[in-house]
This record gives C-alpha cells, sequence and structure tokens, in this order.
C-alpha cells in the first residue's frame, strides 16, 4: 500500500483535478480529502455518505452562574479578550465562543472553580462511498482551527480502510501552501506530486513546498500543469526542478475539456480521451513506476 499526496505551493494549480484524474486511474484506490479548510474534492466525486462523526481538537471555556462570584478576573488575563460582561455588569459574565482558544487559564485562575473547559465541536469527517472507491474527508468549520488534528484523523482512517480492503494506493489531495494540513498530510507519505503553473508564483512556490517535502523526506516529484500557457517558464521550472533533484513526471497542457469535465462532476479521463487526458495518464504512469522501483 503507498500513500501518495498531491499538494501545491499555491492554490489554483489544478491539484484536485488531478487527484480525482489519478484515482481513477490507479483502479483499486482510498482516496483521503485533506484540504479540510477548503474541500472539493466531493464535488467532483459526489461521495455517498456512510459514516458521519463530529470533529473536536480542543475546547471552549464556559462560565457556571451558579459559583460565580463576577471578580472579573477571567475578564482581565483572557488575552484573547473571550469574556463578555453586560455594560451595568449586573449580569453574570459568558464566553464568546468564536474568540475563546480553549487554552484553559481563566479555569486555572478562577477563585470560585466557576469555569469548565468543554470539548467544542470543529467540524465533521466522513466516510463516504464514491464510483471511485471509498473517500474519508472533512469539513472544518469557519473560523475554527487545529486542521492539522483533523487530517491525521482522515489519514488514519483513510489507511484502515485501505488495509480492509487490500488497497494498492491511498491518493491524499493536500492543501496547497505550507501551513498545518499540508505538513500533516506530507509527513510519512510514500511520495508526494507537486503540481506547479508556469507562472512566477508558480516556480516560487514551488521553490518552497519542495524544501518542505525535503525537509520530511518525502520523495517528491513534480508535474507541470498548463505547461503551454508559458513554455519559457515551462523550461526553467523544469531546470530548477531537476537541479533540485525533482523528476518532473508531467506536463499537462491547458485545454477547456477540463472546465468542461468539472462541470460534468467527471475526471479529465472519464470526460474525455483527447490529449490532456493521455498526458496526465502518462504522469500517473511514471509515478507508479517509480513508486515500484522503491519496494
Amino acid at each position: 500500500m503507498k500513500e501518495i499526496v498531491v499538494i501545491s505551493g499555491k492554490g489554483g494549480t489544478g491539484k484536485t483535478s488531478l487527484t480525482a484524474a489519478f484515482a481513477g486511474l490507479a483502479g483499486k484506490c482510498v482516496l483521503a480529502d485533506c484540504d479540510v479548510d477548503a474541500a472539493d474534492l466531493h464535488l467532483l466525486l459526489q461521495p455517498q455518505v456512510r459514516e458521519r462523526y463530529e470533529f473536536s481538537g480542543g475546547g471552549r471555556a464556559e462560565i457556571k452562574a451558579e459559583k460565580c462570584s463576577k471578580c472579573g478576573l477571567c475578564r482581565q488575563i483572557c488575552r484573547f479578550d473571550a469574556v463578555r460582561y453586560s455594560a451595568d455588569k449586573k449580569s453574570f459574565p459568558t464566553v464568546d465562543p468564536l474568540a475563546c482558544e480553549g487554552c484553559g487559564f481563566c479555569a486555572i485562575v478562577c477563585p470560585a472553580d466557576a469555569i469548565e473547559i468543554r470539548p467544542a465541536a470543529n467540524g465533521e469527517w466522513y466516510v463516504s462511498d464514491t464510483r471511485l472507491g471509498s473517500m474519508v474527508h472533512a469539513c472544518l468549520r469557519p473560523g475554527e482551527g487545529n486542521s492539522g488534528k483533523l487530517v491525521a484523523l482522515v489519514r488514519s482512517r483513510a489507511r484502515k480502510i485501505a488495509a480492509e480492503d487490500g488497497s494498492a494506493y491511498i491518493l491524499i489531495d493536500g492543501s496547497p501552501g505550507l501551513g498545518c494540513p499540508v505538513i500533516a498530510s506530507v509527513a510519512g507519505s510514500d511520495m508526494a506530486v507537486i503540481v506547479t503553473e508556469p507562472t512566477i508564483s508558480g516556480e516560487h512556490d514551488l521553490l518552497r513546498i519542495s524544501a518542505l517535502t525535503k525537509h520530511f523526506r518525502v520523495p517528491t516529484v513534480v508535474c507541470i500543469n498548463r505547461s503551454d500557457i508559458n513554455p519559457a517558464i515551462a523550461d526553467r521550472i523544469a531546470a530548477v526542478s531537476e537541479a533540485q533533484g525533482l523528476e518532473v513526471v508531467g506536463r499537462i497542457r491547458y485545454d477547456k475539456i477540463v472546465t468542461e469535465a468539472q462541470m460534468a462532476a467527471k475526471t479529465v479521463n472519464e470526460y474525455t480521451d483527447g490529449l490532456v487526458a493521455e498526458e496526465i495518464m502518462t504522469a500517473w504512469r511514471r509515478i507508479i513506476t517509480l513508486n515500484k522501483g522503491r519496494e
């Protein structure tokens, strides 16, 4: 069983479309959408949810009015300004759930033991069936943190399903950028596929994300999407990648048919057998070959 994570240094490179296309070519696989802050793989695969769970990655303070002496100490020490009093201070204080970070300091210093830290509902995660195999995905609620914990949970369940099903691959749709969910998606995987595009920002962010995968010692390859919109920069990205020891497994052309496939809720290779589909297939075959070579 191989875990292949598809990532990008910036958003909008076509990472999710390629992940879905690879899943269609992989045969028996398990999908994990680890872009928990803005998940969109479900838009292409239209999963049928069979299990639904609440995710709690932290806590929220709750003030028990029957014990509170209204001393105001909790408000004084809260660095997040989460404790609220009425203007006349006659009512008991309350906690703003959007401001509270669940650090628990207020509960420690409260002289009346009137504050309790309770688990917070930060989002939901799901196990679903799709036409391409089982899929584990999640949705973090707006403004919530601990996305790294949620990604780790999604990956753990995907591994369990893959082991039970005998799946050859786990395909992970990672988050763009370099934050906690990306680190949680990349660490411990068998290969990272960086999807970039021939732009100045694409080249810059490729170097940043490749430094991250190098830090975690994850074998990494590069796929240049929409490579024909600026062939000169595409060539430069290929040269930079090779200088970093990163193989370019594919150059995929820009084609409006990709958008048509998205609108039809299909992967590119389900929708067409044209040149763009052939280029995606070539990239996937090279990824398979490299993974077999490391066995």
